[in-house]
């Protein structure tokens, strides 16, 4: 049931939420291979994130994303004083902006527009890659995945900005 448009619940989701910041960038090649960090990567609406093995069309999880203030967390909840972007092998890791608050909204991260499509919940090679008791430590903490829906460059160190109104009034970033 949707909320009354009206009413402070509604009007607190909407509200302006502050800008986050690419920190590192990462694609996943073949199942069970390494990650390859990169410094910047092609969005594809198609492809999704180019090089990546997850390549469906309009798939609702060609992106995901991580909150790098999230990493120490997780480590703290397995005892350890570090987890790497790479151990939770999501796409982009921002800086500075609650993930969350773009639920049912769309973004902009350079030049590629994203919507949320969800949450990005653990698999089971949490246990194998961070030990026991790592897929409990990611739970509500392995961020959100999205979809392309304007195929862009995205590079360390761009802002991540919610947008609102149509993807045509979307300002294209300076190449």
């Amino acid at each position: 049931m949707p909320f009354n448009a009206s009413s402070m619940l509604a009007q607190l989701l909407n509200a302006p939420v502050a800008p986050g910041r690419v920190v590192w960038l990462g694609i996943r090649p073949r199942r069970r291979e390494p990650m390859l960090v990169v410094q910047n990567a092609d969005f594809d609406t198609v492809q999704g994130v180019v090089g990546d093995r997850y390549t469906r069309a309009g798939g609702g999880r060609q992106v995901t994303l991580l909150q790098a203030e999230h990493l120490a967390a997780i480590a703290s909840h397995i005892g350890r004083s570090e987890v790497l972007p790479a151990d939770l092998r999501r796409n982009v890791v921002t800086r500075g902006i609650n993930l969350l608050a773009l639920k049912d909204k769309r973004f902009q991260i350079g030049s590629a527009v994203l919507e949320t499509t969800g949450e990005c919940h653990p698999c089971s090679r949490m246990e194998e890659i961070l030990g026991v008791g790592g897929y409990n430590a990611v739970r509500g903490l392995g961020g959100i995945t999205a979809r392309i829906v304007q195929s862009g460059k995205v590079s360390v160190g761009d802002d991540l900005l919610a947008l609102s109104g149509e993807i045509d009034s979307i300002a294209q970033a300076p190449e």
